[in-house]
């Protein structure tokens, strides 16, 4: 790699890592002392970086639900097949701050098997 072409790559990788940085979240918006557990079916799921999610409605209400990484979530044994929609979930998080229908999840419960996230 020439001189001029190095710089023109670091100058591209510095000037892109700030907006990948930005793009990702802190675990900062969720409100910890409000933990709670509800169970309902999975209406939506994605198995994607950078947080897996599903969507389930709960006592009427929609809500969005921040999982884990798919890496860890395959690790620890939680499959894409295990939290396709139709399937009965349990949850336990803490809610969003500002976004009353999201919550961080801590663990999950799916066909009788606990499962942590974090």
């Amino acid at each position: 790699m020439t001189s001029i072409s190095r710089r023109v790559f670091l100058s591209l990788a510095a000037s892109l890592a700030p907006a990948t940085a930005i793009a990702h979240h802190g675990w900062g918006g969720y409100d910890t002392s409000k933990s709670f557990t509800v169970t309902g079916k999975i209406l939506k799921s994605t198995f994607e970086n950078p947080h897996c999610e599903i969507q389930m409605e709960v006592d009427g209400k929609l809500w969005h639900f921040v999982l884990a990484p798919p890496s860890r979530m395959q690790a620890r044994g939680a499959t894409a097949d295990l939290i396709a929609p139709g399937k009965t979930c349990t949850v336990f998080g803490y809610p969003h701050t500002s976004k009353p229908d999201e919550a961080r999840i801590e663990y999950i419960v799916l066909d009788g098997k606990r499962i942590e996230l974090r």
